[in-house]
């Protein structure tokens, strides 16, 4: 097990070179997952080429996002014993971005993804979703636009050697984070195309959280052999329903974070409604790895009644009233971050001129 505190710490000034053009291109619904949590230790060769820095390990990820098409099953396992998978099917054509998720366990749903709108199937409530999300953050593209700097200054890198994984050559990173405020990751990025085959988010002591991997997976798939898994099927009979998301400028609404929390950067805010539901903020930060959305909604006492902190794997969620306990407003943070992260998040909002 890599113990995090025994690794050295980066210097600041290489880790600031790091190239802004990360594109958060493929939003694949798939948390990957698998092979268990305890996983073979990586062989460490004695020759071979000089370790990646950080840079040159951003632009590798990257450009495993841009694998023209591939079909595989994945699966999302946490350290709870929580275990989910499913199957995957993306296909890259140019700016084109195309993908359909459909779950193996858990209540049936299928999701199809043409470049930032996204449809939602669910037969068993005869239910069809239809919103705009952004791309990218979700195994197995796991970069946020814009935040390689963040990225460079918050993290470091230690290549760990190779290994295999869904039966392909694969090289291991660790990045390891500089504070409490945000957890490891140790990836499996496949040896020719960059794309991830594998990630565990681990927190201080080196223990993992959560873990995405694909078990099964075909690279280079031809296109007219995927294409037709990537059309909409038929939704006669299904209710239809609009997530209305429009973005906006958190200031503009009246909120501002009066004290930011270190590398975690405003990516977006967005108005949201679903039909009969109170208008919400969402709010987006994000330091290029991990990512935190931050909802802001009236207080209702009918629907807001206990207010707590609440973890399943690496990913952690916060509800209270605020500013306070007698506050009209109720906050709900969610992010594969530490409970130190949403606190300090929730601790710096502010009224514009409060």
């Amino acid at each position: 097990m890599v113990d995090l505190r025994s690794l050295p710490r980066r210097q600041g000034a290489a880790r600031r070179a790091c190239l802004r053009g990360l594109h958060r291109l493929a939003l694949l619904w798939c948390a990957g997952g698998v092979l268990g949590l305890a996983a073979a230790a990586p062989s460490q060769p004695d020759y071979g080429p000089p370790q990646r820095g950080i840079e040159q390990w951003l632009e590798r990820l990257q450009h495993g996002t841009t694998v023209a098409s591939y079909v595989g099953t994945y699966v999302v396992s946490s350290a709870t014993g929580a275990m989910s998978s499913a199957r995957i099917w993306h296909a890259c054509e140019g700016r084109e971005q195309l993908e359909r998720v459909d779950t193996l366990t858990g209540a049936p749903r299928s999701t199809f993804r043409y470049n930032d709108q996204v449809t939602t199937l669910l037969p068993q409530s005869r239910r069809i979703r239809s919103e705009q999300r952004d791309p990218g953050g979700v195994f197995p593209n796991l970069l946020r636009p814009g935040g390689s700097d963040s990225i460079a200054d918050h993290y470091g890198v230690h290549e760990l050697g190779q290994g295999r994984v869904a039966g392909l050559d694969a090289d291991i990173v660790l990045f390891r984070p500089d504070d409490d405020l945000r957890f490891g990751y140790r990836i499996w990025s496949e040896r020719q195309t960059g794309l991830v085959l594998k990630t565990q988010t681990l927190d201080a002591s080196g223990q993992v959280l959560e873990q995405s991997a694909f078990s099964e997976l075909r690279l280079d798939v031809p296109l007219e052999a995927v294409r037709p898994h990537l059309a909409l099927p038929s939704a006669d009979g299904f209710q239809s329903e609009q997530v209305e998301r429009h973005r906006v400028d958190a200031a503009a609404t009246g909120w501002i974070m009066k004290q930011p929390v270190a590398g975690f950067q405003p990516l977006a805010a967005y108005q949201r409604q679903i039909a009969g539901s109170a208008q919400t903020l969402q709010w987006v930060f994000s330091d290029g790895l991990a990512t935190v959305s931050l909802f802001i909604e009236p207080f209702d006492p009918r629907r807001h009644r206990q207010e707590g902190m609440s973890a399943m794997g690496a990913t952690h969620a916060m509800s209270r009233r605020w500013p306070d306990e007698a506050g009209a407003w109720w906050l709900t943070l969610v992010g594969e971050v530490p409970s130190l992260t949403l606190t300090r998040l929730a601790e710096g909002l502010a009224r514009d001129g409060q």
